[in-house]
């Protein structure tokens, strides 16, 4: 019969197990509880015509089958790729950016902190600037244009310009945050390495191809990562700069779930929960492999 100190024997001998399980059950239950489980009953609604308050009646795969020929959901889509593709130029830019500031130049505490300011104001601050920027008659992009002699234009009253101008105010915070993710990375640099290179001749862009850019691979991850999870949920400038128009062009997957099931549009909970499992399966395939990518080149590093 296990008397109470057999268990604490037991304890002591597998304290280095239990420690970090003990430490990581509370994030673990927080985790399971808002995110695992919501994401299991959004799979369950989408299977049902539900208005969010009535009786559900099981539909089965009826709510996909409408996507498919749904034409704001394919609008939608097509948005959402335009995010992705030009969102990651967030990642670029950012490295330059971090490389310029990595240097001590006069004035470089100025400059870090201009860079940085996009970072620390929220998203509906972003969308109320841009759509200032944006005005037809009064803003500061048209004043520029007759400047130099064009034609002012509506970015966000023309249906082919308003999600690229979004997408360009979209790009000003995430510019700075994936600086401050090079600029973190750069200061981790092994200045051995570098010295390394010099001695082999390397210098400019083969220093920062082959020594440089090799050792921020963590911060680049995390970089692609934070910018396709962006692209993909992005709801709050859509919705303070154009509200899903003109015509509802402006429209990706994230406002168009809202609009379906949240919205006086819609309040069809199954559709919409439809709408966000094809997000979160397309957000879950880019995840995935960059994840598989990272879990290569460490194998590949510890062989």
């Amino acid at each position: 019969m296990a008397t109470a100190h057999d268990d604490m024997s037991w304890v002591r001998r597998n304290r280095m197990t239990l420690t970090p399980l003990l430490f990581l059950a509370p994030g673990v239950l927080f985790f399971l509880a808002y995110v695992i489980i919501p994401i299991l009953q959004s799979f369950n609604i989408s299977l049902y015509d539900w208005d969010g308050l009535g009786q559900a009646t099981y539909v089965g795969l009826d709510n996909y089958r409408e996507l498919a020929t749904d034409r704001a959901f394919e609008i939608s889509l097509w948005n959402n790729v335009k995010w992705l593709v030009l969102y990651l130029l967030a990642i670029p830019a950012g490295l330059l950016i971090a490389l310029f500031l990595n240097q001590t130049i006069v004035g470089i505490r100025l400059y870090k902190s201009l860079f940085f300011f996009p970072f620390v104001i929220s998203q509906v601050v972003v969308g109320l600037v841009f759509s200032w920027f944006y005005l037809p008659r009064e803003g500061l992009l048209n004043a520029v244009l007759g400047v130099v002699g064009m034609d002012p234009i509506n970015v966000l009253g023309d249906p082919t310009l308003a999600t690229y101008g979004i997408i360009a105010a979209g790009l000003w915070p995430q510019t700075a945050y994936c600086m401050i993710l090079y600029l973190t990375g750069l200061n981790a640099v092994d200045p051995e390495q570098i010295e390394a290179g010099r001695l082999d001749g390397a210098k400019g862009w083969r220093m920062l191809w082959h020594v440089i850019l090799p050792q921020l691979k963590p911060a680049t991850f995390i970089a692609f990562v934070v910018t396709i999870i962006g692209a993909l949920r992005s709801f709050d400038l859509i919705s303070i700069m154009t509200n899903g128009g003109p015509f509802g062009s402006t429209r990706v997957l994230s406002f168009y779930m809202f609009e379906k099931a949240l919205s006086e549009y819609g309040f069809r909970m199954g559709y919409g929960s439809a709408i966000a499992v094809v997000l979160f399966l397309i957000m879950l395939v880019f995840i995935g492999y960059f994840l598989w990518s990272m879990y290569q080149d460490e194998k590949a590093a510890r062989h």
